[in-house]
């Protein structure tokens, strides 16, 4: 029987709840298909700076890289904001990412039928499915590019550089076209190659790539500003979409709120190798944590994506995203709560998860 090991970074806020239903539908799922799954905990964020004073403990880093994947809860809330920025949670979350070489995140944008009334699109605009896939480079390009402080004319100014080398960018680039030949066979690249020269080498290289290895590929490409514009005017026309650090944070988040609910997205952070880490895209939502209000849905859902990408085990990850589907068909925690359907908690929601498992 195949086993595996799992670093849970439960975070703070409503992380330790969300992480503990996908647990229970883990083991679940594993106790159908044939696996198991044992468990590691490790802190990240600010449950690491009150316990240990910094937001990435070195036995995190030592335990995620000696396991084959990582779940991730939630980081950061209110009670941190003072701490200087090296010191905050979500430096913690940069520092993970670094640590075990995360260059790859895949945030899906998918609208469950259920939900189509939630979504700020026009139905006509959305029409029968919506279901796409930014690929965004993460450990490169401004985010971690040369930073600082000088005096300019007599005044303070500051300066953050982007930058990304071929190496970089190609490996990226591979990532998003194995992934559109398992989806639709189309890429769009995003880019501001008709002002920044990061961007010009960034169009050369991923155009490169394309011909030289992904023949099989429609590759398009996009000026950032008009990919935002097009997301919300014409969301069909796009199946992958790569692009750098920076827009990649913002146009994943962008096509994330035509699902109509941050609370139902998941993400995967990948490495040149199998392991990943997993976590839903919203926040740690301190202001319900332990009302029961929280959704577990986005958790669940990643951990499916840990089950498809990291563990290869497709058939749980299906039966996962089967049964999150179905449940949705009747019902639903607070921030999706529709009339006609029955309110659950947290808890509740894995349990009915579990059961259709």
């Amino acid at each position: 029987m195949k086993s595996y090991q799992i670093v849970l970074l439960k975070g703070d806020g409503i992380g330790p709840e969300i992480v503990t239903q996908a647990v229970k539908v883990l083991d679940r799922a594993a106790g159908r298909f044939g696996f198991t799954v044992s468990y590691d905990e490790a802190l990240l964020g600010g449950c690491a700076i009150d316990a240990a004073g910094v937001p990435l403990p070195p036995e995190t880093i030592e335990k995620c890289k000696a396991a084959d994947s990582t779940l991730l809860g939630a980081v950061g809330g209110p009670k941190w904001d003072t701490v200087p920025g090296n010191l905050r949670p979500e430096a913690g979350l940069l520092g993970i990412r670094g640590a075990l070489g995360l260059f790859a995140n895949l945030r899906p944008a998918r609208i469950f039928e259920q939900l189509r009334e939630a979504s700020p699109l026009k139905a006509e605009i959305i029409g029968d499915d919506l279901d796409i896939m930014v690929v965004r480079e993460l450990t490169g390009g401004i985010y971690f590019g040369e930073r600082g402080r000088r005096t300019v004319n007599g005044f303070e100014a500051a300066y953050d550089t982007e930058m990304y080398s071929v190496p970089e960018i190609e490996r990226i680039a591979r990532v998003a076209f194995r992934m559109a030949q398992k989806r639709g066979g189309r890429l769009c690249s995003v880019d501001k190659a008709n002002v920044l020269e990061s961007s010009r080498l960034w169009r050369a290289t991923v155009e490169r790539i394309g011909k030289e290895e992904y023949p099989d590929i429609e590759l398009s490409n996009l000026y950032v500003d008009n990919c935002a514009m097009q997301l919300v005017r014409n969301p069909k026309q796009f199946d992958v979409i790569v692009t750098s650090n920076i827009f990649g944070d913002i146009l994943s988040d962008e096509a994330s709120m035509i699902s109509g609910s941050i609370g139902m997205l998941a993400s995967a952070s990948l490495s040149e190798g199998k392991s990943g880490l997993y976590e839903p895209i919203h926040g740690s939502a301190p202001d319900i944590a332990g009302t029961g209000k929280a959704n577990p849905l986005a958790t669940i859902l990643s951990a499916a994506m840990m089950l498809r990408y990291s563990l290869d085990e497709p058939q749980a990850a299906q039966a996962i995203e089967d049964a999150v589907s179905e449940v949705l068909k009747t019902a639903r925690t607070p921030d999706i709560y529709t009339e006609g359907m029955r309110q659950v908690t947290c808890e509740e929601m894995g349990d009915l998860v579990c059961g259709l498992l």
